[in-house]
């Protein structure tokens, strides 16, 4: 058994090389049940998450990945991630314990490269202007991915706390080719960009759908449990919306889940899975007018699709 920490992790996989074992993984499908979610319950601060997630292709690999969440983290001292993991990846002929890889680093560059694969299908080809909701670890990574898969120039930052929006802005363009600004204004911002991407922990809209230009593309990412929300429903009912998984969407997509539960769309609304634009079941974007959405709630096969990459690098 081998153990991978994050920096090994870091300088093993690159971003354009694992949207590609991303875009296989969905097609080939492997087992993945629905994740197990678990409320913590924390004296005097926001409650925790569990979240455990196995998934196998049968004659290769299998694993599972442990997650906590734990908003609460950022306000201590000292200070921890909000999101920290685990994954054991196995021989799915055997059964033998194979690698022991920081899931931390795993999910956070997973979750950014299934956001580029779909922005690869979804985002119009002439996309450069990116607006960021959100400055936490997670933002970072997506920045760099989406710029991997569209010809991102300018990016503009928008985050809860302006100090954050500040200081990730002025990584973005010092250790990038990009050029990044922090903003206070949120609805200016969404009007002005091409690709909105959401990564936070919000329980309350933040994105408004009168506020989206014809062409963009929303790419949402942190809501991951029904009672979370990065939209109004006016977003996702005006949008083209496509799903990692359905399964995923309708248990825990709280930006829909809450869209549905108001009456404002129904599942008909949901255009399709990311697997069904890769095999060409259905078309993705048609025109530079459309408003489109990936929602993404982070599908295990994701995970296995990462872990086996990583592993296959380091061992061969």
């Amino acid at each position: 058994m081998i153990q991978v920490n994050a920096s090994q992790l870091a300088n093993t996989i690159e971003y354009l090389e694992l949207i590609d074992a991303l875009e296989k993984a969905f097609v080939d499908q492997p087992k993945q049940p629905l994740r197990h979610h678990h409320s913590i319950q924390v004296p005097k601060k926001n409650n925790g998450t569990l979240l455990v997630m196995p998934a196998w292709l049968e004659g290769a690999f299998m694993g599972i990945k442990l997650v906590t969440i734990f908003p609460d983290n950022s306000k201590d001292t000292p200070k921890l991630p909000s999101v920290i993991g685990q994954y054991l990846l196995m021989d799915a002929t055997t059964g033998e314990l194979l690698a022991l890889i920081d899931g931390t680093e795993l999910t956070l560059r997973r979750t950014a490269a299934a956001s580029a694969l779909a922005a690869k299908y979804l985002a119009c080809a002439d996309t450069n202007r990116l607006l960021m909701v959100g400055s936490g670890a997670l933002a970072r990574h997506l920045v760099q991915a989406h710029s991997k898969i569209r010809p991102i120039k300018e990016v503009i930052v928008w985050s809860q706390k302006s100090t954050n929006a500040e200081k990730l802005a002025y990584e973005i363009t010092n250790q990038t080719h990009l050029t990044a600004s922090a903003t206070s204004d949120l609805k200016s911002a969404c009007e002005w960009a091409q690709l909105i991407s959401c990564a936070t922990l919000s329980t309350s809209p933040l994105v408004r759908g009168r506020w989206l230009s014809p062409g963009t593309h929303l790419d949402l990412v942190g809501a991951f449990n029904a009672d979370m929300q990065e939209t109004d429903a006016e977003a996702i009912a005006r949008s083209n919306l496509y799903v990692d998984t359905m399964q995923g969407a309708l248990s825990e997509a709280g930006d829909i889940i809450k869209a549905l539960n108001t009456g404002v769309i129904s599942e008909s609304n949901i255009k399709g899975e990311m697997k069904q634009i890769i095999n060409g079941q259905l078309p993705g974007r048609t025109n530079k007018t459309d408003i489109t959405c990936f929602k993404s709630v982070g599908a295990a096969l994701e995970d296995l699709a990462a872990a086996t990459l990583a592993y296959k690098k380091l061992t061969h």
